[in-house]
């Protein structure tokens, strides 16, 4: 096959009996998901559509200012949408700041270095090089830093009594809180340390799979594949790193003292 499939109204609609599936399963098994399945399905297809149109006049224009507009956007939803997953958020803009910092801090160095490096479009800030790449980093990002934050706060409250007593017998508030800073970032790289060992075994990632669907070789959509991989797994560290360091930095003070008053929910 030397080119890809063109997908019709017809061919989505007869995918999206799957979904309608899942929701009558959870109305059999009472699961109680298949209203926020179907929202989530139909805001899903809202959002592409709206990014398809954007990205049409992205490439038209080819200009950072609208490329880094674009990308503004993206990492303001995934502030938002990192901080809706925590059990156990901050109080104030603190759980929005931290997670967006964090992933646009992770996304952008990943992003910029690999634009600048193994990619090199011409001009470096071509959209149609960037948003993508920019898409999938920051989407995998995105679930290590909630994850992180997650883990860092629901593991202080759990181990409150340990992490007070070793305060109590002087130890720093990094010493106190490394037990639980360290199974926090444990808990967030294990999506991407599973998702790297499974890879080209269990499964065949999307946009190697695209690749060959339209007409890519297969050894060259490999290539790409692990570039993203490598990609993923830098942002991924970077961004759960500064995420639950700053989270540890913001649930304790100056006194050395742990301040769980400052985790809401």
């Amino acid at each position: 096959m030397t080119g890809y499939v063109s997908l019709s109204a017809w061919d989505l609609g007869l995918a999206s009996l799957l979904v309608f599936a899942n929701a009558g399963l959870s109305l059999a098994l009472r699961l109680d998901l298949h209203g926020r399945l179907l929202i989530a399905a139909a805001r899903m297809v809202a959002q592409l559509s709206l990014m398809g149109l954007v990205l049409v006049t992205l490439f038209a224009l080819v200009s950072p200012w609208w490329t880094a507009l674009a990308a503004l956007v993206m990492v303001g939803f995934a502030g938002r949408e990192a901080a809706a997953r925590q059990d156990r958020p901050l109080t104030g803009w603190w759980s929005y700041g931290i997670g967006t910092t964090s992933m646009m801090t992770a996304a952008t160095l990943v992003t910029v270095f690999a634009l600048t490096t193994a990619l090199r479009p011409d001009p470096w800030y071509d959209p149609r090089y960037a948003i993508p790449l920019l898409g999938m980093v920051l989407g995998n990002t995105m679930t290590g830093v909630s994850l992180g934050l997650n883990g860092l706060a629901t593991g202080l409250v759990t181990r409150r009594a340990g992490v007070e007593a070793r305060l109590m017998l002087g130890a720093s508030r990094h010493e106190a809180l490394r037990p639980v800073v360290r199974a926090a970032l444990r808990n967030a790289m294990m999506p991407i340390v599973n998702a790297m060992s499974a890879t080209g075994v269990v499964s065949l990632p999307g946009m190697m799979t695209g690749q060959i669907l339209g007409g890519v070789a297969p050894a060259e959509a490999v290539k790409y594949q692990i570039l993203i991989m490598f990609l993923i797994a830098g942002g991924t560290g970077i961004g759960a790193v500064t995420a639950v360091l700053g989270g540890s930095w913001r649930l304790t003070d100056h006194r050395h003292r742990l301040r769980l008053d400052r985790i809401g929910g």
